[in-house]
């Protein structure tokens, strides 16, 4: 398995225990019944996310986060990988982005400004930097 794809595997293990560190708290602020209800709108008054405490918010703010994230490194992964283009700098950009993805959520929960946002970049551009890598190849 090339780094690259282990990374990926790492941050889709990553993606689940964001799910755990956000659920865990929700179910415990909402309670079972709303949390595993279908969540429609009339019965809600308002979505989840906008119910639970600040923490409990960033942390669905962060998973959602990720999953966007997730898509354009998957992106950057197949295309190095399945290009044939995997590098020492494919593996070095794909370990800055799980770094910077593992890095987010505290910043994110204690609400460390503005370094939530430069963690972001940095993961940001570690993926941008694959795709590019692997089209010069």
């Amino acid at each position: 398995m090339t780094p690259e794809l282990k990374v990926l595997a790492l941050a889709g293990l990553l993606q689940g225990l964001q799910f755990v560190l956000m659920s865990v708290p929700a179910n415990l602020e909402l309670g079972v019944g709303k949390t595993s209800s279908p969540r429609d709108p009339d019965r809600l008054g308002k979505p989840l996310m906008e119910q639970v405490s600040v923490k409990t918010g960033r942390l669905f703010r962060a998973m959602n986060n990720h999953f966007e994230a997730l898509i354009l490194f998957t992106i950057a992964v197949l295309v190095t990988v399945l290009g044939d283009v995997t590098t020492g700098f494919s593996a070095i950009c794909a370990w800055v982005y799980l770094g910077a993805r593992v890095l987010y959520i505290p910043a994110y929960y204690f609400g460390l400004a503005p370094w939530r946002s430069l963690i972001w970049f940095v993961g940001f551009l570690a993926t941008m930097a694959m795709l590019g890598a692997a089209l010069v190849q």
